[in-house]
């Protein structure tokens, strides 16, 4: 512990391990880094300062969980909603960092060191690493004091929520009615009546069509789209069969392998280390010429390292630096390393933390022959050749296309394309070119929304074909025109009044169901249904199918509960005959503690998000 309080006392460093710093983060704390260093402020919250920097990293945050959501097509995002979204998170975090401090909840220095120092990446041999720690801290630049002080805040800004979140309350006759419904099973009958015969002597006015766009214009929004031509280039359609490599090409490639095989190598670092912290650097550096020259007469590296180094992580495993990376000791550490020969050891080097004597041991298998590796040299140069060939084609491809703003110059040059047309193209029709993320980009800047109509240059899909748009019309998003949406509002009231007609047809049937027998009322009405079987929610039904189910009351022994749907072209009546809601009891013990755990976790967020909420509505927020 004792090497540990000298360390983070007088070492820099910036962000401790993902493996602690992961599960404290309510939203990121990359702000508190930055805390040091004054910006532009994007809000604040009762006079705390969020700057513009840290609603940008957790904007950014943001954009990349939505973009796994839409496999990484931007196209598909609102940059505004995100935005808002990430400054309201970091004032509901800035909010609840107030309110922990307030309540006094903190850890100690001796707390926050005993953390660190029992972190399983700072510990070597079970025991806290200086050196590791050191190393960590100096790659990422940050003082030990901002990070103890973020540390603490974080600790009471998740020590506030989980308070929040773990101790809500949640009611046994609330899991219960959850469970109830989850598993509630009904027993269905369905009966499907057409609707062409009762559309055939339908008559809609042109007056009825009008009255209802204008009740229900939002009905008819349509989004923004564009009718475009395209032509689409990949490398499959220039094949060269007598493309060939030359003896040549052949050994050149093999030289860069071989150049390749060394360089990945595996290189094992050792050092040792003496240090100015006791002597001065012209005592160090003589020290370090006369170890020098003491492994020059014979002495072993490791017997040196164990007898001099002054490194406690590497000095007992003969200097061997078990975590190097570039950066960790400094550029001069760096370029001796680079320019170490296999086992030979350099002169002293000198670098901010003392004087290092270097050892570079490498390690790799024996390069493989010329002869041996000639079939798939020889299919890495044509591979070369080919994208070479495709490359050279698509810049000239595309010069044509911009200087003489048209696509079928493409169609002229190479005889396997051809120009595509596609109308009403919007950012989520599905189209294997037109749906790529680059190809929209180009589709729906704001120079085509703005009247550009010229031939783009070439945008690479993501599977390295080449494809060249241009935008012919763009259509605003808004309310689709009444003159476009007749068809549509037509279909829509021919559908809705053959609906009305053949449940009125049923009236009778559906009225007496609500007081009598299924049986009777069936033998009377000569109707049909078909059992279509057991269902719980969510197991498969179609949405409009289940909706109806699921909305009308359990029947009584011998009655069916009755109503009616609508689907393309055909009325459903659907019929509970039975409903069966199982006892808690029967459900297993796991499955009722996960409903338990699951529905306690959504009250506990609910809950917090209402105290950040009651929190805004006391703050002071600009």
């Amino acid at each position: 512990m004792e090497s540990f309080r000298k360390v983070i006392r007088g070492w820099l460093g910036k962000l401790l391990l993902v493996l602690f710093l992961l599960p404290l983060a309510l939203v990121g704390i990359e702000g508190y880094f930055s805390s040091g260093q004054k910006a532009d402020v994007a809000s604040t919250v009762n006079g705390q300062e969020i700057s513009s920097k840290e609603l940008e990293a957790q904007t950014n945050s943001f954009k990349e969980q939505y973009l796994r959501m839409v496999n990484g097509d931007e196209s598909l995002l609102n940059q505004s909603v995100i935005q808002n979204a990430a400054r309201d998170s970091l004032i509901s975090r800035s909010l609840l960092t107030q309110q922990a401090e307030k309540l006094g909840i903190s850890l100690s220095n001796a707390q926050i060191e005993q953390m660190l120092a029992q972190q399983p990446g700072f510990q070597e041999n079970g025991k806290f690493s200086s050196t590791l720690y050191e190393n960590y801290l100096r790659s990422e630049g940050m003082t030990s004091q901002s990070l103890i002080a973020s540390l603490r805040q974080d600790h009471a800004l998740q020590t506030l929520m989980n308070t929040i979140t773990d101790n809500t309350l949640v009611s046994k006759t609330d899991v219960q009615q959850i469970a109830a419904l989850q598993h509630e099973k009904r027993n269905l009958f369905l009966s499907s009546v057409k609707l062409d015969d009762y559309k055939k002597n339908i008559q809609v006015s042109s007056q009825q069509i009008a009255d209802y766009y204008n009740k229900h214009q939002d009905q008819f929004r349509q989004p923004a789209t564009v009718d475009v031509d395209y032509v689409l280039l990949t490398p499959a359609m220039l094949t060269n069969p007598n493309m060939s490599a030359t003896d040549a090409e052949l050994q050149q490639a093999y030289a860069a392998f071989v150049e390749k095989h060394n360089k990945d190598a595996k290189r094992e670092v050792h050092h040792i280390l003496l240090t100015t912290d006791s002597r001065s650097p012209e005592e160090a550096q003589k020290l370090a010429s006369d170890v020098y020259a003491r492994i020059q007469a014979g002495l072993s590296f490791a017997q040196a390292a164990a007898q001099y180094s002054e490194d406690p992580g590497s000095k007992s495993q003969g200097g061997l630096i078990g975590s190097y990376m570039a950066g960790n000791f400094g550029n001069e550490f760096d370029a001796a390393v680079n320019a170490a020969k296999n086992n030979e050891v350099s002169k002293p080097v000198k670098t901010q933390f003392g004087y290092h004597l270097i050892e570079v041991k490498t390690t790799s298998d024996p390069v493989p022959s010329f002869e041996s590796k000639k079939a798939e040299l020889m299919a890495d140069v044509l591979k070369s050749k080919s994208a070479n060939l495709y490359t050279d084609t698509v810049n000239h491809l595309n010069e044509q296309i911009v200087s003489n703003d048209a696509l079928d110059v493409v169609a002229q040059e190479v005889k396997q394309t051809r120009v595509e047309s596609v109308n009403g193209v919007a950012l989520s029709t599905r189209d294997p070119v037109l749906s790529d993320p680059n190809v929209k980009i180009k589709l729906f800047n704001d120079d085509v929304k703005n009247g550009e109509r010229i031939a783009s240059s070439n945008i690479q899909l993501a599977n390295g074909d080449t494809v060249w748009v241009k935008v012919r019309n763009y259509h605003a998003a808004g309310a689709q025109p009444l003159a476009q949406a007749t068809a549509k509002v037509k279909a829509k009231l021919i559908e809705q009044k053959a609906y009305e007609a053949a449940k009125a047809k049923i009236a009778e049937m559906l009225a007496e169901f609500k007081i009598q027998p299924a049986e009777q009322v069936l033998a009377k009405h000569k109707f049909s249904f078909e059992h279509t079987g057991v269902f719980t929610r969510s197991q498969g039904l179609k949405r409009e199918i289940e909706r109806a189910a699921f909305s009308v009351p359990a029947p009584k022994a011998g009655m069916w509960s009755v109503t009616t749907t609508t689907l393309p072209d055909e009325m459903l009546v659907v019929a509970v005959s039975e409903v069966t809601i199982p006892s808690v009891n029967e459900l297993p013990p796991e499955q009722l503690q996960e409903l338990t755990k699951l529905y306690q976790q959504l009250r506990g967020q609910q809950t917090l998000d209402d105290y950040s909420q009651y929190l805004k509505s006391q703050a002071k927020i600009k």
